[in-house]
């Protein structure tokens, strides 16, 4: 059904300009409001909007133009930004739906869109019951995906550089990470050194991973230091702290002939290095020829060979469970469920681990397919896929269309309070209360 959709953020990239001309070709018209000169340089034209104002004033911004176009969807990219909150309040209290983008639960072939949220917003359901009646064989095979880190690492300078120009022109945009392209040049040079430097450095230690120590090592792959899913969805306030929980648990309770392997995120490589925290935990803490921290590993090799990975809500723990590989999550995770996971503490994981119930994760695989799971990617077309974006657009349309129909069968069950009040109070709220110390 044709409505008036409007595209806030997206990912870094043309991604969203080439989703409108998929959306328009349906019949949709799409507006798009841009909130930096990044958003802009990929995305303007006709039926696009500048917002210059103060993120105080956002949501009354906001409210007026979903009231003056009659807007009837939402779609954004990362649903903890500071922008997109208070966009999702502002459409729930309209009764407008709002799809999120992510990247994919299932990688690489896939993105994520769901209705509300993602992650720990998810409505994913998180018991094995709700999965019993779904079908285990194996669902069709996506289109392959060809490998788009150069394309995403191109997009995201051209982004940060054009945000930096036209500062000016949005003098009160607030980014989720600090907005300075020179700083983003200097991370994605250090990045490509350390890359080599560490392939260097690391050579052999795979080769013994998967020979001398296979079934011998738990694997703990670390997440990007200003991941939302750390801040606002795990157990700790950071990827230090959590490795200082993980030594500290392995030293006391692991087995004396196992390793920890902790792996470096490939995307975080220019930003951050633990090298200096990890020595100084496994000194103090008498293990330190036992620790081994790594980088730029073939990640499904060390899943294949790992004894158990331990993680906090990454969704390497999909591909973990997937290699039969027990797992221990330290946060909210969509897949952290009796059968899937381990389910008691730490100190417990590190002597005792689960199989991992292969018919469960295949019929649990099979519905983030069938509901949430899109084949494609952001960065660069899929082969393949005739649509615009370069995804399949069929299975977003038919995922919206469903959301949709959901919602409108339980509108008439949900008591029913003036729209005009509740957003009155909610704004007011916004603009007394909100300070930038909030913005994450």
């Amino acid at each position: 059904m044709a409505s008036n959709t409007l595209l806030l953020q997206g990912p870094v990239g043309p991604f969203f300009k080439r989703l409108a001309m998929d959306l328009e070709e349906s019949g949709h018209t799409v507006f798009k409001i841009n909130l930096n000169a990044g958003d802009r340089f990929f995305f303007n034209g006709e039926n696009s909007v500048d917002y210059t104002g103060t993120i105080e004033h956002w949501p009354e911004f906001l409210k007026q133009f979903l009231e003056d176009f009659k807007i009837t969807a939402i779609y954004l990219f990362g649903d903890e930004r500071s922008y997109h909150r208070r966009s999702y309040e502002v459409a729930r209290l309209l009764s407008i739906n709002v799809f999120v983008f992510e990247e994919g639960y299932l990688r690489p072939h896939y993105i994520t869109l769901e209705k509300d949220g993602v992650n720990g917003r998810s409505s994913i359901p998180r018991s094995p019951e709700a999965y019993k009646n779904i079908q285990e064989e194996a669902l069709r095979q996506p289109a392959s995906v060809p490998y788009s880190f150069a394309h995403a690492g191109w997009y995201a300078a051209v982004y940060f550089f054009m945000g930096w120009l036209g500062q000016s022109h949005f003098p009160h945009y607030i980014h989720h990470r600090p907005f300075k392209w020179y700083n983003e040049a200097v991370v994605w040079i250090r990045a490509a050194f350390r890359k080599y430097y560490y392939r260097f450095c690391e050579r052999g230690v795979q080769q013994q991973l998967t020979t001398h120590y296979s079934k011998r090592f738990f694997l703990v792959p670390l997440q990007v230091h200003n991941d939302a899913q750390i801040k606002i969805w795990s157990s700790v306030p950071s990827a230090a702290a959590f490795i200082r929980r993980v030594i500290s648990s392995f030293a006391k309770h692991a087995p004396t002939d196992t390793l920890l392997v902790i792996k470096h995120h490939p995307l975080d490589r220019g930003y951050s290095d633990y090298t200096r925290i990890i020595n100084k935990l496994a000194d103090r803490y008498g293990c330190k020829a036992r620790v081994v921290y790594v980088h730029d590993m073939h990640l499904p090799t060390l899943l294949n060979h790992a004894k158990g990975t331990v993680l906090l809500n990454s969704t390497v723990g999909l591909s973990s469970i997937l290699h039969g590989t027990p797992v221990k999550t330290s946060g909210h995770a969509i897949y952290n469920m009796a059968g899937l996971t381990f389910q008691g503490n730490m100190k417990e994981f590190w002597k005792t681990q689960e199989k991992v119930d292969r018919k469960l994760f295949q019929r649990f695989r099979n519905h983030l397919i069938e509901k949430n799971q899109i084949n494609g990617n952001f960065y660069r077309k899929t082969p393949g896929l005739k649509s615009h974006s370069g995804i399949d657009y069929q299975h977003l349309l038919d995922l919206t269309q469903a959301s949709e129909k959901a919602s409108h069968s339980t509108a008439a069950d949900v008591p029913v309070v003036p729209p005009h009040v509740l957003l009155d109070a909610y704004i007011n709220s916004v603009q007394d209360g909100i300070k930038h110390s909030d913005v994450a």
